[in-house]
């Protein structure tokens, strides 16, 4: 009743009330005084002025009291409308579910803590891992299918309001007065709940869960920053693999503090293009010959300390750089190889993430008319793990280079899942065993047979077969008397920069001439 005196609504129907009240006295006074006139003055002419004032008096509080009546009707009809524009701005669409402008809004007093007030509660950020893949696959109604089962399973947990969907994959719970025992038993539960199979239309999909959770009032005393380090606890789990959780630490800040500073940096160094390529030669272990160079990517900052690529490579995959990153790349690296004599090919490595990118193929095209490189001289390595996460892309991906006329190579075979299907269903112009396979007992050892049946298969596919990790000349004999083709490693050279790779195949060049 409050909320109505106080609204625009109230105020007329209060007004038009007092203005009635008003209206009725008048016609009362002057009824008294046409009483009085009566008395004096009795006819049909007062008689009838009487009767007009009694029905226009009558007849002004029945408009008055319908009026009011719309009034209040109004006033329900607005008040139910801002309800619903509100429900609407705090939640999501597909889920139901509370989003991230009602968790702005939303306290731990919010909770239901019983008869007593919530102490204490336990922040939980949710991710959902392969979601993408999943949706890419069963399309977007499939995808919004497995949301909105997630969702509901999410409820389950936790009381009603205390579940918010905060955009595509991410989620956040809310969950009070947990002992610490409970919380990772909760954080459990979840990812156990969230990663079970889920029905979406004709077809069965999965997906991973990642969980970071944080406590407040002992990690946070604003509950807006509990679900910010709940965050970066997050961040720490997706870091550790999948389907894991993880509690925030203080030291956690400082980790994504100076992940972000070395984001920031990276953006830069692609803006400026002071990411460049070194160059470790490929040699033909029977005649010496320097048979390619492959390129690999080095970061020196400005304090002149080299930036490990696997890290920033890694960083760039994450933020979305790795596309110019590779193109910036592979445009210096074939401009070097242009002044190459012409039988030295480039080798070049993908990232699995570009196998998603469909443009790849012309983005590659583009940079070899640019650089006037021959096609028949590129290499591209793609490793045999990428090739098992996208099958279907990475056909469609060889198919485009082959094309083009460009060569393929798989790389790091022997790290990971080593499927001979792989080799029955994509062509491959060269397989790279990786360092890990140089055997430490050349003699009949396990690993030397490993060696020689991969070797083998190399050879009844025709395949040109390249040991890399080279270090000793005991490992040269060994490979050379097994058959294996090209050797890479520090035995035969460090990567190096454009300049010293010239020097380096000038230097060959000389050493075969006086030979022969």
């Amino acid at each position: 009743m409050q909320d109505f005196i106080r609204s625009s609504a109230g105020r007329q129907f209060l007004v038009l009330a007092c203005l009635a009240c008003l209206a009725w006295a008048a016609a009362y006074v002057m009824r008294f005084e046409l009483d009085a006139q009566l008395r004096e003055n009795d006819g049909p002419a007062v008689t009838l002025v009487l009767a007009t004032l009694n029905i226009f008096g009558l007849a002004s509080f029945i408009y008055a009291a319908l009026r009011v009546r719309d009034l209040r009707d109004e006033s329900l009809r607005r008040r139910q409308a801002a309800e619903r524009a509100n429900h609407i701005a705090t939640h999501d669409q597909l889920t139901r579910l509370p989003n991230r402008y009602a968790l702005e809004r939303f306290t731990v007093a919010d909770m239901d803590g019983g008869d007593s007030p919530v102490e204490r509660a336990t922040v939980f950020a949710i991710d959902l891992d392969g979601f993408k893949k999943v949706n890419d696959l069963v399309g977007h109604r499939g995808g919004d299918m497995l949301l909105a089962e997630i969702a509901r399973r999410l409820s389950s947990f936790t009381d009603k309001g205390c579940v918010f969907r905060l955009g595509g994959d991410e989620f956040l719970a809310v969950a009070r007065d947990l002992t610490p025992a409970k919380e990772e038993k909760f954080a459990a539960m979840l990812i156990h709940a969230l990663t079970r199979p889920v029905v979406t239309g004709d077809t069965t999909s999965q997906v991973g869960a990642s969980v970071g959770y944080a406590r407040w009032p002992e990690h946070a005393s604003a509950f807006g920053e509990a679900c910010h380090l709940a965050d970066v606890a997050l961040y720490e789990a997706k870091n550790g693999g999948p389907n894991r959780a993880a509690l925030f630490e203080a030291g956690m800040l400082e980790r994504v503090s100076a992940k972000a500073r070395l984001e920031s940096r990276l953006r830069q160094a692609i803006d400026e293009g002071r990411i460049t390529c070194h160059y470790q030669p490929l040699i033909d272990l029977r005649t010496g010959d320097i048979r390619g160079f492959e390129a690999l990517a080095r970061w020196q900052d400005e304090t002149g300390a080299f930036i490990s690529p696997q890290h920033f490579i890694t960083v760039a995959e994450e933020i979305g750089l790795i596309t110019p990153l590779f193109e910036q790349l592979l445009e210096k690296a074939c401009r070097t190889a242009a002044d190459w004599p012409a039988e030295i090919g480039l080798s070049f490595n993908l990232s699995p993430l570009q196998l998603e990118d469909r443009l790849l193929g012309e983005r590659i095209a583009r940079i070899l008319q640019k650089t006037g490189l021959d096609p028949a001289r590129l290499e591209m390595e793609i490793t045999e793990n990428a090739l098992m996460t996208e099958p279907e892309l990475a056909a469609t991906l060889i198919e485009g280079f082959r094309a083009l006329g460009m060569k393929m190579a798989l790389d790091d075979f022997g790290t990971g899942y080593s499927s001979l299907a792989q080799l029955a269903r994509f062509q491959f112009d060269k397989i790279k065993l990786d360092k890990s396979l140089v055997p430490k007992n050349l003699a009949e050892g396990r690993e030397a047979k490993i060696v020689r049946a991969m070797l083998g298969l190399g050879k009844s596919l025709n395949v040109t077969m390249t040991i890399e990790g080279l270090e000793e000349h005991s490992q040269l004999a060994y490979f050379l008397a097994e058959g294996c083709d090209i050797g890479q490693g520090y035995l035969f050279g460090r990567p190096m920069p454009a300049d010293a790779a010239l020097a380096f195949i000038a230097e060959r060049e000389s050493i075969g001439a006086m030979a022969s």
